[in-house]
Protein backbone atom coordinates (compact mmCIF):
# COMPACT_ATOMS: atom_id res chain seq x y z
CA UNK A 1 0.00 0.00 0.00
CA UNK A 2 2.73 2.41 0.58
CA UNK A 3 3.99 2.02 -3.21
CA UNK A 4 0.53 2.32 -4.55
CA UNK A 5 -0.23 5.67 -2.48
CA UNK A 6 3.19 7.03 -3.78
CA UNK A 7 2.18 6.40 -7.15
CA UNK A 8 0.85 9.79 -9.05
CA UNK A 9 -2.73 10.14 -11.16
CA UNK A 10 -4.42 6.77 -10.03
CA UNK A 11 -8.02 6.65 -9.25
CA UNK A 12 -8.14 4.67 -5.87
CA UNK A 13 -12.47 4.78 -5.96
CA UNK A 14 -13.37 3.59 -9.80
CA UNK A 15 -15.55 0.77 -10.72
CA UNK A 16 -13.52 -0.88 -13.68
CA UNK A 17 -9.76 -0.37 -14.79
CA UNK A 18 -9.41 2.42 -17.32
CA UNK A 19 -8.12 2.07 -20.45
CA UNK A 20 -5.17 3.42 -22.10
CA UNK A 21 -5.99 5.79 -25.09
CA UNK A 22 -3.39 5.25 -27.59
CA UNK A 23 -4.14 9.41 -28.72
CA UNK A 24 -3.92 10.83 -25.37
CA UNK A 25 -1.24 8.80 -23.84
CA UNK A 26 0.95 12.00 -22.95
CA UNK A 27 -2.14 13.35 -21.01
CA UNK A 28 -4.73 11.79 -18.20
CA UNK A 29 -8.21 12.57 -17.80
CA UNK A 30 -10.60 11.22 -15.12
CA UNK A 31 -13.26 8.87 -15.63
CA UNK A 32 -17.03 10.52 -15.86
CA UNK A 33 -18.66 10.06 -12.31
CA UNK A 34 -20.68 7.04 -12.01
CA UNK A 35 -24.28 9.05 -11.16
CA UNK A 36 -24.96 11.85 -14.09
CA UNK A 37 -25.84 14.93 -13.00
CA UNK A 38 -29.82 15.63 -13.70
CA UNK A 39 -31.26 18.52 -15.44
CA UNK A 40 -34.11 20.07 -14.04
CA UNK A 41 -36.97 22.46 -15.83
CA UNK A 42 -36.46 25.56 -16.67
CA UNK A 43 -37.79 28.53 -14.02
CA UNK A 44 -41.18 30.52 -14.53
CA UNK A 45 -39.63 33.54 -15.43
CA UNK A 46 -37.92 31.49 -18.74
CA UNK A 47 -41.07 30.33 -19.69
CA UNK A 48 -43.25 33.09 -20.21
CA UNK A 49 -40.87 36.22 -20.57
CA UNK A 50 -42.45 39.86 -20.11
CA UNK A 51 -43.42 40.43 -23.48
CA UNK A 52 -45.35 37.56 -23.53
CA UNK A 53 -47.22 37.76 -19.99
CA UNK A 54 -47.94 41.47 -21.20
CA UNK A 55 -49.64 40.22 -24.47
CA UNK A 56 -51.40 37.35 -22.28
CA UNK A 57 -52.74 39.91 -19.57
CA UNK A 58 -53.85 42.54 -22.74
CA UNK A 59 -55.89 39.74 -24.21
CA UNK A 60 -57.58 37.48 -21.44
CA UNK A 61 -59.79 39.07 -19.24
CA UNK A 62 -59.76 38.36 -15.52
CA UNK A 63 -63.08 36.45 -14.15
CA UNK A 64 -65.72 38.31 -12.55
CA UNK A 65 -66.08 37.62 -8.79
CA UNK A 66 -69.35 37.62 -6.63
CA UNK A 67 -69.45 41.14 -4.62
CA UNK A 68 -70.63 39.21 -1.52
CA UNK A 69 -66.87 37.82 -1.62
CA UNK A 70 -65.31 41.15 -1.89
CA UNK A 71 -66.18 42.22 1.82
CA UNK A 72 -63.53 43.81 4.17
CA UNK A 73 -62.34 42.08 6.82
CA UNK A 74 -64.12 42.64 10.18
CA UNK A 75 -60.89 44.00 11.73
CA UNK A 76 -60.39 46.44 8.59
CA UNK A 77 -61.23 50.16 9.41
CA UNK A 78 -63.92 50.57 6.62
CA UNK A 79 -66.10 53.72 6.80
CA UNK A 80 -68.45 55.43 4.88
CA UNK A 81 -70.83 58.64 5.96
CA UNK A 82 -74.73 58.52 5.63
CA UNK A 83 -77.42 60.30 5.69
CA UNK A 84 -81.11 59.59 6.19
CA UNK A 85 -82.86 57.76 3.61
CA UNK A 86 -82.46 54.45 1.41
CA UNK A 87 -78.65 53.61 1.26
CA UNK A 88 -79.13 50.40 -0.78
CA UNK A 89 -82.14 48.43 -2.48
CA UNK A 90 -82.53 45.14 -4.40
CA UNK A 91 -85.71 45.48 -5.73
CA UNK A 92 -88.68 45.61 -3.00
CA UNK A 93 -85.48 45.03 -0.30
CA UNK A 94 -84.59 47.71 0.94
CA UNK A 95 -81.76 49.33 3.57
CA UNK A 96 -83.61 52.70 5.71
CA UNK A 97 -81.38 54.99 8.21
CA UNK A 98 -83.54 56.33 10.17
CA UNK A 99 -84.94 57.33 13.61
CA UNK A 100 -84.83 53.56 14.26
CA UNK A 101 -81.09 53.35 13.02
CA UNK A 102 -80.79 50.89 10.77
CA UNK A 103 -83.40 48.82 10.04
CA UNK A 104 -84.71 46.51 6.84
CA UNK A 105 -87.70 46.54 5.03
CA UNK A 106 -88.57 43.30 3.34
CA UNK A 107 -92.13 43.20 0.74
CA UNK A 108 -95.43 42.33 3.00
CA UNK A 109 -93.05 42.75 6.34
CA UNK A 110 -95.54 43.84 9.28
CA UNK A 111 -92.85 46.19 10.38
CA UNK A 112 -89.25 47.31 9.67
CA UNK A 113 -86.73 45.02 11.13
CA UNK A 114 -83.79 45.69 12.96
CA UNK A 115 -81.36 43.69 14.86
CA UNK A 116 -82.08 45.08 18.31
CA UNK A 117 -85.41 46.66 18.92
CA UNK A 118 -84.81 47.92 22.71
CA UNK A 119 -80.89 48.77 22.43
CA UNK A 120 -80.80 51.63 19.27
CA UNK A 121 -80.08 54.67 20.39
CA UNK A 122 -82.43 57.87 19.16
CA UNK A 123 -79.32 59.56 17.41
CA UNK A 124 -79.33 58.71 14.00
CA UNK A 125 -76.12 57.22 12.73
CA UNK A 126 -73.29 59.42 10.43
CA UNK A 127 -71.85 56.34 9.00
CA UNK A 128 -72.01 52.66 8.36
CA UNK A 129 -68.83 50.36 9.17
CA UNK A 130 -69.91 47.79 6.17
CA UNK A 131 -71.23 47.39 3.02
CA UNK A 132 -75.26 47.57 3.18
CA UNK A 133 -75.96 43.98 2.93
CA UNK A 134 -79.11 42.23 3.90
CA UNK A 135 -78.54 40.09 6.28
CA UNK A 136 -81.51 37.59 5.86
CA UNK A 137 -81.04 34.39 3.20
CA UNK A 138 -81.87 35.64 -0.31
CA UNK A 139 -84.90 34.76 -2.02
CA UNK A 140 -83.49 32.97 -4.83
CA UNK A 141 -82.86 30.44 -2.48
CA UNK A 142 -85.67 28.06 -1.09
CA UNK A 143 -83.79 25.79 1.06
CA UNK A 144 -80.66 25.92 2.97
CA UNK A 145 -77.83 24.41 0.91
CA UNK A 146 -76.56 21.12 2.56
CA UNK A 147 -74.44 19.84 -0.38
CA UNK A 148 -77.36 17.17 -1.69
CA UNK A 149 -79.82 17.54 -4.03
CA UNK A 150 -83.30 17.49 -2.08
CA UNK A 151 -85.49 14.47 -1.07
CA UNK A 152 -88.52 13.39 -2.51
CA UNK A 153 -91.63 14.11 -1.19
CA UNK A 154 -92.90 11.14 1.07
CA UNK A 155 -96.15 9.43 0.03
CA UNK A 156 -96.69 8.71 4.39
CA UNK A 157 -99.46 11.64 5.10
CA UNK A 158 -98.09 13.25 8.24
CA UNK A 159 -100.09 14.88 10.90
CA UNK A 160 -99.62 18.28 11.82
CA UNK A 161 -100.85 19.30 15.40
CA UNK A 162 -101.15 22.85 16.86
CA UNK A 163 -102.42 24.55 19.41
CA UNK A 164 -106.17 24.04 18.36
CA UNK A 165 -105.40 20.32 17.40
CA UNK A 166 -103.03 19.58 19.91
CA UNK A 167 -101.55 15.19 19.41
CA UNK A 168 -103.87 12.88 22.00
CA UNK A 169 -102.06 11.89 25.40
CA UNK A 170 -99.64 9.51 25.51
CA UNK A 171 -98.86 9.22 21.41
CA UNK A 172 -95.04 8.45 21.41
CA UNK A 173 -92.27 10.55 19.09
CA UNK A 174 -94.46 13.33 19.31
CA UNK A 175 -94.02 16.53 22.01
CA UNK A 176 -96.41 18.12 23.94
CA UNK A 177 -98.31 20.93 22.20
CA UNK A 178 -100.07 23.45 24.47
CA UNK A 179 -103.54 24.18 24.17
CA UNK A 180 -105.24 27.26 24.30
CA UNK A 181 -106.33 29.11 27.35
CA UNK A 182 -107.44 29.51 30.28
CA UNK A 183 -110.97 29.56 29.25
CA UNK A 184 -113.93 29.67 31.57
CA UNK A 185 -116.26 27.09 32.11
CA UNK A 186 -118.22 26.31 28.73
CA UNK A 187 -116.32 28.93 26.16
CA UNK A 188 -114.34 27.17 22.95
CA UNK A 189 -110.98 28.93 21.86
CA UNK A 190 -112.14 31.16 18.60
CA UNK A 191 -109.15 31.68 15.72
CA UNK A 192 -107.99 35.58 16.43
CA UNK A 193 -107.62 37.84 13.54
CA UNK A 194 -105.37 41.02 15.34
CA UNK A 195 -103.81 41.35 18.94
CA UNK A 196 -107.37 41.86 21.37
CA UNK A 197 -108.56 38.75 19.38
CA UNK A 198 -106.36 36.89 20.51
CA UNK A 199 -105.40 38.21 24.22
CA UNK A 200 -109.28 37.35 24.75
CA UNK A 201 -110.83 39.14 27.91
CA UNK A 202 -108.46 40.17 30.44
CA UNK A 203 -106.70 37.69 33.26
CA UNK A 204 -107.92 37.67 36.52
CA UNK A 205 -105.57 37.87 39.77
CA UNK A 206 -106.19 33.84 40.58
CA UNK A 207 -105.62 32.81 36.59
CA UNK A 208 -102.78 35.10 36.76
CA UNK A 209 -101.30 33.39 39.74
CA UNK A 210 -102.07 29.69 38.44
CA UNK A 211 -99.96 30.42 35.04
CA UNK A 212 -97.19 32.27 36.52
CA UNK A 213 -96.50 29.63 39.54
CA UNK A 214 -94.57 26.95 37.88
CA UNK A 215 -91.97 29.43 36.18
CA UNK A 216 -91.19 30.74 39.50
CA UNK A 217 -88.20 28.31 39.87
CA UNK A 218 -87.82 26.96 36.54
CA UNK A 219 -84.63 27.89 34.07
CA UNK A 220 -87.02 27.40 30.68
CA UNK A 221 -86.80 31.29 30.48
CA UNK A 222 -85.23 33.61 27.09
CA UNK A 223 -82.04 35.50 28.45
CA UNK A 224 -81.80 39.02 27.60
CA UNK A 225 -78.28 40.59 28.07
CA UNK A 226 -76.48 43.65 25.98
CA UNK A 227 -77.92 43.83 23.02
CA UNK A 228 -81.62 43.65 24.31
CA UNK A 229 -84.32 42.15 22.44
CA UNK A 230 -83.08 40.98 18.79
CA UNK A 231 -84.52 40.21 15.84
CA UNK A 232 -84.27 36.05 16.30
CA UNK A 233 -85.47 36.31 19.99
CA UNK A 234 -89.18 36.55 18.13
CA UNK A 235 -88.71 33.02 16.84
CA UNK A 236 -87.59 32.15 19.69
CA UNK A 237 -90.38 33.50 22.50
CA UNK A 238 -92.94 31.65 19.98
CA UNK A 239 -91.21 28.05 20.48
CA UNK A 240 -91.79 28.35 24.16
CA UNK A 241 -95.20 29.45 23.91
CA UNK A 242 -95.61 26.79 21.54
CA UNK A 243 -95.03 24.44 24.95
CA UNK A 244 -96.20 26.78 27.60
CA UNK A 245 -98.84 29.55 27.86
CA UNK A 246 -96.38 31.64 29.35
CA UNK A 247 -92.46 32.74 28.35
CA UNK A 248 -90.52 33.78 31.09
CA UNK A 249 -88.08 36.46 30.17
CA UNK A 250 -84.98 37.45 31.92
CA UNK A 251 -82.84 40.52 31.40
CA UNK A 252 -79.70 41.23 32.63
CA UNK A 253 -76.85 44.07 32.04
CA UNK A 254 -77.59 47.26 29.98
CA UNK A 255 -81.28 46.64 29.25
CA UNK A 256 -82.54 46.91 32.36
CA UNK A 257 -81.77 50.33 33.02
CA UNK A 258 -85.34 50.99 31.26
CA UNK A 259 -87.49 48.00 31.81
CA UNK A 260 -90.56 50.41 30.64
CA UNK A 261 -88.99 50.94 26.98
CA UNK A 262 -88.19 46.76 27.31
CA UNK A 263 -91.71 45.72 28.25
CA UNK A 264 -93.16 48.03 25.98
CA UNK A 265 -91.13 46.29 23.08
CA UNK A 266 -91.82 42.78 23.93
CA UNK A 267 -95.28 43.52 24.14
CA UNK A 268 -95.79 45.47 20.58
CA UNK A 269 -93.55 43.01 18.62
CA UNK A 270 -94.95 39.59 19.81
CA UNK A 271 -98.08 40.70 20.43
CA UNK A 272 -98.44 39.09 23.92
CA UNK A 273 -99.20 40.72 27.50
CA UNK A 274 -96.98 41.05 30.16
CA UNK A 275 -99.14 39.64 32.97
CA UNK A 276 -96.19 40.12 35.90
CA UNK A 277 -93.23 41.61 36.55
CA UNK A 278 -90.46 41.17 39.19
CA UNK A 279 -86.81 43.16 39.02
CA UNK A 280 -85.68 42.23 35.44
CA UNK A 281 -88.00 39.24 35.30
CA UNK A 282 -90.68 39.24 33.38
CA UNK A 283 -93.46 36.80 32.35
CA UNK A 284 -94.91 37.19 29.13
CA UNK A 285 -98.60 35.56 28.39
CA UNK A 286 -99.35 34.75 24.67
CA UNK A 287 -103.34 34.93 24.85
CA UNK A 288 -106.21 33.05 25.45
CA UNK A 289 -107.09 32.00 21.89
CA UNK A 290 -103.26 31.75 20.92
CA UNK A 291 -102.18 29.04 18.04
CA UNK A 292 -98.90 28.30 17.02
CA UNK A 293 -100.01 27.12 13.55
CA UNK A 294 -100.85 31.35 12.48
CA UNK A 295 -98.34 32.86 13.75
CA UNK A 296 -96.58 35.22 11.96
CA UNK A 297 -93.18 34.02 10.51
CA UNK A 298 -90.32 36.48 10.38
CA UNK A 299 -87.00 35.19 8.43
CA UNK A 300 -84.50 34.92 10.92
CA UNK A 301 -80.74 37.10 10.30
CA UNK A 302 -78.14 35.06 9.38
CA UNK A 303 -74.96 37.14 10.82
CA UNK A 304 -74.70 40.20 13.36
CA UNK A 305 -74.72 43.02 11.02
CA UNK A 306 -71.93 45.67 12.71
CA UNK A 307 -73.03 48.41 14.40
CA UNK A 308 -73.51 51.60 12.93
CA UNK A 309 -71.13 54.86 14.04
CA UNK A 310 -73.12 57.33 16.16
CA UNK A 311 -71.86 60.63 16.99
CA UNK A 312 -70.01 61.27 20.19
CA UNK A 313 -71.21 60.67 23.50
CA UNK A 314 -68.79 63.06 25.31
CA UNK A 315 -67.93 66.28 23.56
CA UNK A 316 -64.96 68.26 24.35
CA UNK A 317 -66.78 71.44 25.85
CA UNK A 318 -70.67 70.28 26.40
CA UNK A 319 -73.47 72.56 25.55
CA UNK A 320 -73.54 75.43 28.91
CA UNK A 321 -70.13 75.09 29.52
CA UNK A 322 -66.85 76.91 29.20
CA UNK A 323 -63.55 74.86 28.43
CA UNK A 324 -62.38 76.16 31.76
CA UNK A 325 -65.71 74.80 33.67
CA UNK A 326 -65.38 71.58 31.75
CA UNK A 327 -61.77 71.21 32.62
CA UNK A 328 -62.36 72.50 36.66
CA UNK A 329 -65.60 69.60 36.56
CA UNK A 330 -63.33 67.00 35.39
CA UNK A 331 -60.83 67.69 37.97
CA UNK A 332 -62.85 67.60 40.59
CA UNK A 333 -64.60 64.07 39.14
CA UNK A 334 -61.72 62.86 40.01
CA UNK A 335 -61.94 63.39 43.84
CA UNK A 336 -65.32 63.09 44.00
CA UNK A 337 -66.89 59.81 45.60
CA UNK A 338 -69.23 57.30 43.52
CA UNK A 339 -72.86 56.65 44.37
CA UNK A 340 -72.63 53.45 43.23
CA UNK A 341 -70.99 50.64 42.08
CA UNK A 342 -72.51 48.55 38.81
CA UNK A 343 -71.64 44.76 38.68
CA UNK A 344 -71.11 42.78 35.68
CA UNK A 345 -74.74 41.17 34.41
CA UNK A 346 -76.24 43.25 36.99
CA UNK A 347 -80.36 44.44 37.27
CA UNK A 348 -80.12 48.18 37.42
CA UNK A 349 -84.20 48.83 37.53
CA UNK A 350 -83.35 51.53 40.17
CA UNK A 351 -80.44 53.27 38.92
CA UNK A 352 -82.42 56.42 36.91
CA UNK A 353 -83.81 57.29 40.36
CA UNK A 354 -80.88 57.03 42.48
CA UNK A 355 -78.92 59.51 40.41
CA UNK A 356 -82.31 62.05 40.33
CA UNK A 357 -81.89 61.95 44.11
CA UNK A 358 -78.05 62.52 43.59
CA UNK A 359 -78.91 65.32 41.41
CA UNK A 360 -80.70 66.86 44.23
CA UNK A 361 -77.67 67.14 46.59
CA UNK A 362 -74.72 67.68 44.25
CA UNK A 363 -74.11 68.93 40.65
CA UNK A 364 -71.61 66.52 39.92
CA UNK A 365 -72.27 62.52 40.11
CA UNK A 366 -70.28 59.90 39.71
CA UNK A 367 -70.62 55.82 39.08
CA UNK A 368 -68.16 53.14 39.07
CA UNK A 369 -68.59 50.48 36.78
CA UNK A 370 -64.99 48.18 37.54
CA UNK A 371 -65.16 45.42 35.16
CA UNK A 372 -68.00 46.50 32.35
CA UNK A 373 -66.94 46.46 29.06
CA UNK A 374 -66.92 49.91 27.87
CA UNK A 375 -69.45 49.66 25.13
CA UNK A 376 -71.79 48.58 28.24
CA UNK A 377 -71.18 51.55 30.62
CA UNK A 378 -71.00 53.56 27.71
CA UNK A 379 -74.89 52.65 26.62
CA UNK A 380 -75.88 53.30 30.23
CA UNK A 381 -74.18 56.81 30.15
CA UNK A 382 -76.11 57.40 26.51
CA UNK A 383 -79.52 55.98 28.39
CA UNK A 384 -78.59 58.22 31.51
CA UNK A 385 -78.62 61.08 29.38
CA UNK A 386 -82.11 61.28 27.77
CA UNK A 387 -83.69 59.50 30.74
CA UNK A 388 -82.48 61.74 33.78
CA UNK A 389 -81.46 63.68 31.41
CA UNK A 390 -77.98 65.01 32.38
CA UNK A 391 -74.58 65.65 30.53
CA UNK A 392 -71.84 63.49 29.90
CA UNK A 393 -68.74 64.66 30.83
CA UNK A 394 -65.92 61.73 30.77
CA UNK A 395 -66.01 57.59 31.03
CA UNK A 396 -62.18 57.59 32.14
CA UNK A 397 -61.32 54.95 34.68
CA UNK A 398 -63.87 52.69 34.23
CA UNK A 399 -66.07 55.59 35.58
CA UNK A 400 -69.21 58.05 34.12
CA UNK A 401 -68.84 61.62 35.40
CA UNK A 402 -72.25 63.45 34.80
CA UNK A 403 -73.07 66.93 35.19
CA UNK A 404 -76.93 68.25 35.94
CA UNK A 405 -77.19 70.77 33.45
CA UNK A 406 -77.67 74.72 33.60
CA UNK A 407 -81.90 73.98 33.18
CA UNK A 408 -82.08 71.47 36.15
CA UNK A 409 -84.87 71.95 38.35
CA UNK A 410 -85.40 70.56 41.78
CA UNK A 411 -88.36 68.12 42.24
CA UNK A 412 -89.00 69.49 46.01
CA UNK A 413 -89.08 73.22 45.08
CA UNK A 414 -90.80 73.66 48.56
CA UNK A 415 -88.60 72.31 51.16
CA UNK A 416 -84.92 72.16 48.92
CA UNK A 417 -82.19 69.96 50.29
CA UNK A 418 -79.78 70.95 51.90
CA UNK A 419 -76.15 68.85 51.02
CA UNK A 420 -74.04 67.30 53.48
CA UNK A 421 -70.46 68.25 52.33
CA UNK A 422 -67.94 65.80 53.49
CA UNK A 423 -64.70 65.98 52.64
CA UNK A 424 -64.11 65.20 48.80
CA UNK A 425 -67.11 67.60 48.32
CA UNK A 426 -66.50 70.87 50.13
CA UNK A 427 -68.23 74.01 49.92
CA UNK A 428 -66.29 75.57 47.35
CA UNK A 429 -66.19 72.58 44.83
CA UNK A 430 -69.66 73.20 43.96
CA UNK A 431 -70.61 74.74 40.80
CA UNK A 432 -70.89 78.72 41.12
CA UNK A 433 -74.15 78.68 39.00
CA UNK A 434 -75.73 75.91 41.17
CA UNK A 435 -75.48 77.56 44.88
CA UNK A 436 -78.41 78.45 46.51
CA UNK A 437 -80.13 81.67 46.50
CA UNK A 438 -80.65 83.84 49.53
CA UNK A 439 -84.29 83.35 49.70
CA UNK A 440 -83.69 79.59 49.41
CA UNK A 441 -80.87 79.40 52.22
CA UNK A 442 -83.17 81.62 54.70
CA UNK A 443 -85.72 79.29 56.29
CA UNK A 444 -87.90 79.20 59.18
CA UNK A 445 -85.71 78.28 62.32
CA UNK A 446 -88.46 75.58 63.69
CA UNK A 447 -88.77 73.50 60.77
CA UNK A 448 -86.36 70.94 59.69
CA UNK A 449 -85.45 69.39 56.40
CA UNK A 450 -85.91 65.59 56.05
CA UNK A 451 -84.77 63.54 53.24
CA UNK A 452 -87.82 62.79 50.49
CA UNK A 453 -88.54 59.25 51.85
CA UNK A 454 -89.83 60.34 55.21
CA UNK A 455 -91.82 63.32 53.16
CA UNK A 456 -93.54 60.93 51.44
CA UNK A 457 -94.29 58.66 54.71
CA UNK A 458 -95.53 61.70 56.39
CA UNK A 459 -98.18 62.79 53.63
CA UNK A 460 -98.94 58.74 53.74
CA UNK A 461 -99.58 58.56 57.19
CA UNK A 462 -101.46 62.11 57.28
CA UNK A 463 -104.01 61.06 54.70
CA UNK A 464 -104.35 58.03 56.91
CA UNK A 465 -105.28 59.30 60.06
CA UNK A 466 -102.27 58.05 61.65
CA UNK A 467 -100.14 61.30 62.50
CA UNK A 468 -101.82 64.62 62.90
CA UNK A 469 -99.75 68.12 62.67
CA UNK A 470 -99.53 69.93 65.70
CA UNK A 471 -99.85 73.60 65.88
CA UNK A 472 -98.74 74.47 69.59
CA UNK A 473 -95.05 74.04 69.70
CA UNK A 474 -94.80 74.97 72.97
CA UNK A 475 -96.24 71.32 75.16
CA UNK A 476 -95.48 69.93 78.20
CA UNK A 477 -94.64 66.27 78.86
CA UNK A 478 -98.33 65.67 80.17
CA UNK A 479 -100.23 67.56 77.60
CA UNK A 480 -97.99 65.85 74.55
CA UNK A 481 -99.11 63.06 76.02
CA UNK A 482 -102.26 63.88 76.03
CA UNK A 483 -102.20 64.11 72.59
CA UNK A 484 -100.33 60.94 71.68
CA UNK A 485 -103.12 59.17 73.24
CA UNK A 486 -105.55 60.95 71.32
CA UNK A 487 -103.84 60.35 68.43
CA UNK A 488 -103.44 56.26 69.01
CA UNK A 489 -107.38 56.33 69.40
CA UNK A 490 -108.45 57.83 66.17
CA UNK A 491 -105.77 55.78 64.24
CA UNK A 492 -107.01 52.56 65.59
CA UNK A 493 -110.54 53.65 65.36
CA UNK A 494 -110.15 54.23 61.27
CA UNK A 495 -108.08 50.87 61.07
CA UNK A 496 -110.57 48.37 62.57
CA UNK A 497 -113.85 50.68 61.32
CA UNK A 498 -115.65 48.90 58.10
CA UNK A 499 -119.00 49.83 56.49
CA UNK A 500 -121.96 47.52 57.65
CA UNK A 501 -124.94 46.93 55.71
CA UNK A 502 -128.05 45.94 57.41
CA UNK A 503 -130.26 43.17 55.95
CA UNK A 504 -134.03 42.58 56.89
CA UNK A 505 -136.11 39.28 56.37
CA UNK A 506 -139.40 38.65 56.30
CA UNK A 507 -139.62 38.01 59.88
CA UNK A 508 -138.66 41.31 60.79
CA UNK A 509 -135.44 40.00 62.41
CA UNK A 510 -132.20 42.09 61.39
CA UNK A 511 -128.40 40.82 61.07
CA UNK A 512 -125.21 42.67 60.24
CA UNK A 513 -123.27 41.92 56.67
CA UNK A 514 -119.99 43.22 56.43
CA UNK A 515 -119.49 43.97 52.28
CA UNK A 516 -116.76 42.97 50.77
CA UNK A 517 -114.09 45.55 48.59
CA UNK A 518 -115.71 46.03 45.37
CA UNK A 519 -112.85 43.91 43.44
CA UNK A 520 -113.59 45.09 39.71
CA UNK A 521 -111.74 44.14 36.53
CA UNK A 522 -108.84 46.45 36.85
CA UNK A 523 -107.92 45.07 40.01
CA UNK A 524 -107.32 41.90 38.98
CA UNK A 525 -105.41 43.46 35.72
CA UNK A 526 -102.33 44.37 37.27
CA UNK A 527 -98.56 43.92 36.39
CA UNK A 528 -97.32 44.96 39.21
CA UNK A 529 -98.86 42.58 42.19
CA UNK A 530 -96.22 40.04 43.91
CA UNK A 531 -97.37 36.51 43.86
CA UNK A 532 -95.99 33.99 46.92
CA UNK A 533 -95.12 30.90 46.40
CA UNK A 534 -96.63 29.50 49.83
CA UNK A 535 -99.53 31.66 49.15
CA UNK A 536 -102.70 30.10 48.41
CA UNK A 537 -104.73 30.74 44.58
CA UNK A 538 -107.95 30.26 45.56
CA UNK A 539 -109.33 33.44 47.13
CA UNK A 540 -112.79 32.59 48.01
CA UNK A 541 -111.51 30.47 50.81
CA UNK A 542 -110.60 34.33 52.66
CA UNK A 543 -113.19 35.48 55.38
CA UNK A 544 -115.12 38.39 54.30
CA UNK A 545 -116.23 39.63 57.68
CA UNK A 546 -116.99 38.29 61.02
CA UNK A 547 -118.25 35.12 62.00
CA UNK A 548 -121.96 34.65 61.05
CA UNK A 549 -122.61 37.18 59.50
CA UNK A 550 -123.33 35.80 56.09
CA UNK A 551 -126.78 35.10 55.03
CA UNK A 552 -126.18 31.23 54.82
CA UNK A 553 -125.56 31.73 58.73
CA UNK A 554 -129.07 32.58 58.84
CA UNK A 555 -130.20 29.39 56.85
CA UNK A 556 -128.21 27.11 59.29
CA UNK A 557 -130.02 28.75 61.87
CA UNK A 558 -133.28 28.15 60.53
CA UNK A 559 -132.64 24.64 60.18
CA UNK A 560 -131.62 23.78 63.06
CA UNK A 561 -134.59 25.93 65.04
CA UNK A 562 -136.95 23.43 62.99
CA UNK A 563 -134.69 20.40 63.93
CA UNK A 564 -135.37 21.08 67.57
Amino acid sequence: MAIVSSLRDINLFSSLPSTADSSSSGTFRPPPPPISIPKYAPSRRDRNPKTNHQTDTQTKKPPQSNPALKLPHHRTRYYKPVKEGVISSDGDRTIVIGDSGVSYQLPGAPFEFQFSYSETPKVKPVGIREPAFMPFAPPTMPRPWTGKAPLKKSKKKIPLFDSFNPPPAGKSGVKYVEMPGPLPFGRYPKEGMNRDEILGEPLKRWEKGMLIKPHMHDNRQVNLGRDGFTHNMLELIHSHWKRRRVCKVRCKGVPTVDMNNVCRVLEEKTGGEIIHRVGGVVYLFRGRNYNYRTRPQYPLMLWKPAAPVYPKLIQEVPEGLTKEETHEFRVKGKSLRPICKLSKNGVYVSLVKDVRDAFELSSLVKIDCPGLEPSDYKKIGAKLKELVPCVLLSFDNEQILMWRGREWKSRFLDNPLIPNLSKTNKANELDPSDKPSKEETVSDPKTVISSPKMISLWKRALESSKAVILEELNLGPDDLLKKVEEIEGTSLAAEHTFTAMVLTNSDGAAEDYVEDKDRSEEYYSDIDDDFDDESSDDESLDPVGPVGSLPVDKIVRKLRERLK
